[in-house]
């Protein structure tokens, strides 16, 4: 029968005893459990007063012990080893140590494992300042009533907690590890929680990802500069990579929503600033259609650093050659910055001047709004009649928005403004979420992505492209990013580059652009994967001479 460590000496007169110490917790986040370190010290202090030779000491910190347990426990595995296999030395009994039962074991089969590994190895068992000696019947019975006893806690633990997070998901009540971007407020005498806020440095943060990737940056060029400012780093400590840079931007928490089970409810806690709003939900909305996209990879080439790198191709070799960045000089002359085909090198062009023309022939294509809505939206019957309506609806209300907004920001003599604030954010209310339907109904019927469609339906494409100073009326506007720039040109335009046989040759003379629609058109293949191919229906299947140009793609 089990008996008391005082009287083992007793039972086993003249025999020294060897200690093996375990210790297991799973989390205690109020701090009002015991610490694998203070179990294994109440274990320590056990040996020492009865003089136990302690030989090995085993920790599984953080680690469950029930049958629902999602990741292993090394440790105890580790001394299930040292049991079985541990040397059998004359006059030496083992003994396995540890502060409960429940921290061998709340699973019936772990117990079963342990038993059987101390019962042919000849090992005691010691809880709960009891001794068990498992090749006897009796104590067979106590340590098995002891682990039904654990097992059935820990499920009665689980219930209890599926019931609470079921319940708290109900009322849109915090649970989990905290979000970046909010911080939790506990009672500093009970540990109870009292609420979820915005992180003052971290929620600017998350709003500042979301638009990087609405803008059409990479997930990459994300990660680069999150890692490159000290007030992005994580709280846990974790560096950030692809998976938690996609969590974060998925998480519907930042809406102030609660998502259980798939479901979403009003959460307890507000949303982040800047998405409390149907803009702000909008571009939540967008950036996770972008990111579940079927099919996509990384969402922009973030390796990219001159605008037409492995965009434009090389006119002499054929379309399967791309011109790439290269630099000449800086020796005996000042280093400048060419493209040159990136397989044969037969062709040169200056960086500055093909980059100023190309991206002059684009704004100008963008301003002829006709000609270009009429490349980019399909003749076909009823599609062509959708989408010119929609298109139609988009211009009305978009005018009407940017209207309202230069009537807020204009004042009149008395310094208000014409229109007010609460009249603009009705107004907005009102009008973003029909264009956003718009935008969207336009992008799945044509394929067009939002950038272009944002350039074409600008009153003056070259602001949105280069961006603008501040006004007295208007703030200042950046312009787009190179990536979002070389997404627009790998949509909207095919550039071939020849060779220049005479040093008077214009650069339309040796440049050829081809544009959406017209014969030549091409989307280059990138050699960066997640680049999103345009429609089929965009993909110019007229080859194009290999010297000159046809008379369409002239500017």
């Amino acid at each position: 029968m089990p008996i008391a460590p005082e009287y083992l000496h007793m039972v086993h007169p003249g025999v020294v005893f060897h200690a093996l110490l375990y210790g297991r917790n799973s989390r205690d986040p109020k701090k009002k459990g015991r610490s694998v370190e203070a179990q294994l010290n109440d274990g320590r202090d056990l040996c020492d007063r009865f003089e136990w030779q302690i030989v090995e000491e085993f920790k599984d910190a953080g680690l469950s012990a029930s049958r629902h347990a999602r990741r292993d426990r090394d440790d105890f595995e580790a001394l299930l080893d040292a049991i079985e296999n541990g040397p059998s030395i004359p006059g030496v009994i083992r003994i396995c140590v540890a502060y409960e039962a429940s921290r061998y074991y709340r699973d019936l089969e772990a117990y079963v494992r342990l038993r059987n590994a101390c019962y042919h190895a000849g090992v005691l068992l010691c809880y709960n300042n009891t001794v068990y000696d498992l090749s006897k019947r009796e104590d067979r019975k106590a340590t098995a009533q002891d682990a039904i006893a654990a097992e059935d806690e820990v499920e009665g633990i689980r219930d209890r907690n599926v019931r609470t997070a079921r319940q708290t998901a109900e009322k849109g009540g915090v649970w989990g590890k905290i979000p970046f971007g909010y911080s939790r407020k506990y009672d500093q005498d009970t540990g109870e929680l009292l609420g979820q806020y915005e992180h003052p440095k971290h929620g600017p943060i998350v709003l500042q990802a979301l638009k990087h990737i609405d803008s059409g940056g990479s997930i990459n060029s994300l990660i680069k500069n999150l890692k490159a400012n000290p007030e992005a780093a994580r709280p846990d400590g974790a560096e950030w990579n692809e998976g938690l840079v996609k969590y974060m931007l998925l998480n519907r928490a930042y809406l102030g929503e609660r998502v259980h089970h798939g479901e979403s409810v009003k959460a307890q806690w507000d949303p982040i600033k800047g998405l409390d709003t149907p803009e702000g939900k909008a571009l939540f909305r967008r950036v996770t259609r972008t990111l579940t996209a079927p099919g996509r990879g990384e969402i922009r080439d973030s390796r990219a650093a001159h605008l037409m790198s492995h965009l434009g191709l090389c006119g002499e070799c054929g379309d399967d050659h791309l011109i790439r960045a290269d630099k000449v000089g800086g020796i005996a002359r000042p280093a400048r910055r060419i493209y040159r085909c990136k397989d044969n090198r037969d062709i040169t062009i200056s960086e500055d001047i093909l980059d100023a023309y190309v991206e002059q022939a684009v704004l100008t294509w963008l301003r002829k709004k006709k000609e270009a809505r009429a490349a980019l939206i399909p003749n076909e019957g009823k599609v062509a009649q959708e989408v010119q309506k929609a298109q139609e609806l988009l211009d009305v209300y978009t005018e009407e928005l940017e209207e309202a907004r230069r009537l807020n920001r204009t004042r009149n003599e008395q310094g208000r403004p014409l229109l007010s604030l609460a009249v603009l954010s009705e107004k907005e209310l009102e009008l973003l979420p029909k264009i956003e339907e718009l935008q969207e109904r336009l992008q799945a019927a044509t394929g067009v992505p939002l950038l272009v469609q944002d350039l074409l339906n600008a009153a003056d494409p070259e602001v949105l492209w280069n961006g603008s100073e501040a006004t007295e009326d208007v703030p200042a506007r950046l312009g787009l990013s190179l990536e979002q720039k070389r997404e627009a040109l790998r949509q909207i335009v095919t550039v071939r580059v020849y060779r220049q046989k005479d040093r008077r040759r214009k650069v339309s003379d040796r440049v050829t652009l081809s544009f959406i629609g017209s014969a030549g058109f091409k989307v280059p293949r990138s050699r960066v994967r997640g680049i999103a191919p345009a429609p089929a229906r965009a993909r110019g299947t007229v080859p194009v001479p290999r010297h000159g140009r046809a008379a369409s793609e002239r500017e």
